[in-house]
């Protein structure tokens, strides 16, 4: 793999935000991509993995989830970032960061740009709303 690759729920409003922060503002050579259009089997990852947390891939094909995920991105940035980055993987940071990480998951619908569909598991939006994200049609 020539890049790193940082994945995120791109049904979920929330996490769309902060990926499209990540862009605006991180200088990284990170590909930041929504697992939705990502080649999961490529990248070794499964949809429940994906759903669960965001994902990092690194060129050389390690992983990491969640804030974990969330440190290698910062790692691989500018200057400024990397040293959050590094600040994120201290053991007592890092202790408090799943935490908060999980409770952030829980509560992404609540949260500024969250939207319902942030809720709801992919196998429940899908039924909902098909998996184009559309209102499924009526038989």
């Amino acid at each position: 793999m020539e890049r790193s690759t940082f994945v995120y729920d791109g049904d979920c409003a929330f996490c769309t935000r902060c990926a499209e922060f990540i862009e605006r503002r991180i200088p990284t050579g990170t590909r930041v991509v929504p697992w939705q259009f990502a080649d999961l089997d490529a990248l070794g990852l499964s949809e429940a993995e994906c759903e669960e947390a965001v994902q990092w891939v690194g060129a050389d094909g390690s992983r990491a989830a969640g804030p974990d995920a969330i440190a290698r991105l910062l790692g691989d940035s500018g200057p400024l970032w990397r040293i959050a980055g590094t600040g994120l993987r201290l053991p007592p940071v890092r202790a408090a960061a799943w935490p908060a990480y999980r409770w952030v998951a829980r509560n992404r619908h609540r949260l500024p740009g969250g939207t319902a569909a942030c809720a709801l598991p992919q196998e429940a939006r899908e039924r909902l709303y098909g998996p184009s994200g559309r209102p499924a049609a009526d038989a």
